[in-house]
């Protein structure tokens, strides 16, 4: 599967995308009240044309080009190192997410590949962008904006350790919802809602990561209601996981269960933890199926 994987990247044509840009919900840059009202009167989006210098960005596929500055994350179970970059044909910053594919299982190549597959397809300014993705020898290499901010978890970590404020949750949520909603209208459930794959760019764009543990509703032309798939490497993620998810039973869950998800990275965000992080996973997955005896964000 990592030859067929290699071939096919190699197919892939050099894909060039537009960026578009929201005005910036930064709350220092606007009130508590015109905050609120952007949030109310829903922003209006504008396609912007590609830079000169993006589309260069884009379309280089030589590791010459790029120039690792630092290690700011880890990624797909630590699998996957994110540095930031530098563009030297121009100069232009970008993050690159490097993974050995040679320490991959069959199931996570197949969860890199869909993921690079979904990329092709979602077009929305709410969604992580893949500016190129080529391999060299082993290693895959993913070529993608630089998110200034990084992700709301790292914001949590190093700047709201006790939480943040609910004006900027929600501006943070708003992004993330909208294009969680792109999703779902598309047939797509996340699974993998969570501080983490939520960035921030350095103007305001909020965008959604995470496309690994996307499943969709329609097979073979047809739309189901509900799934039964158990999405892989979820050990890491079950504390947002929804209980009609991590049930497993015949009901199967759908789209409804990233909205859980969306709940409990509320509560991560307002608390700076995460509900049931340090619950051992049974004693978890039971609170969850009963009710838990308390709110998550109490904790």
């Amino acid at each position: 599967i990592f030859h067929l994987f290699s071939i096919f990247l190699n197919l892939q044509d050099c894909f060039c995308t537009s960026r578009t840009r929201v005005e910036s919900l930064r709350p220092e840059k606007h009130s508590e009240t015109s905050t609120h009202q952007n949030l109310v009167d829903e922003p209006t989006l504008s396609l912007l044309p590609p830079s000169t210098r993006a589309s260069e960005v884009i379309c280089s596929t030589s590791v010459s080009h790029y120039e690792l500055q630092v290690e700011i994350g880890r990624g797909f179970d630590n699998l996957t190192s994110v540095h930031l970059a530098r563009h030297t044909p121009t100069g232009t910053l970008v993050t690159v997410k490097i993974t050995n594919l040679e320490n991959c299982t069959e199931e996570r190549l197949k969860a890199l590949q869909k993921a690079v597959i979904l990329s092709h397809f979602f077009r929305h300014p709410n969604i992580t962008t893949y500016w190129t993705v080529f391999t060299v020898g082993s290693w895959l290499w993913v070529i993608s904006p630089f998110m200034a901010y990084g992700s709301a978890s790292q914001l949590l970590r190093t700047y709201f350790p006790e939480g943040m404020s609910e004006t900027l949750i929600r501006n943070i949520l708003f992004g993330a919802v909208r294009g969680l909603n792109y999703l779902h209208q598309n047939g797509c459930i996340h699974r993998s809602i969570k501080a983490s794959h939520i960035l921030i760019s350095g103007d305001g764009l909020v965008t959604l990561s995470g496309l690994s543990h996307l499943h969709s509703l329609v097979k073979h032309g047809q739309k189901h209601r509900a799934v039964y798939d158990f999405p892989q490497f979820s050990t890491s993620v079950q504390p947002w996981l929804s209980p009609e998810l991590l049930r497993q039973d015949l009901h199967g869950y759908n789209v409804k269960s990233d909205i859980y998800s969306v709940g409990i990275t509320a509560c991560e965000l307002a608390s700076g933890q995460v509900p049931f992080q340090d619950m051992h996973r049974t004693q978890m997955l039971l609170q969850k199926l009963k009710g838990p005896p308390y709110s998550p964000l109490e904790v």
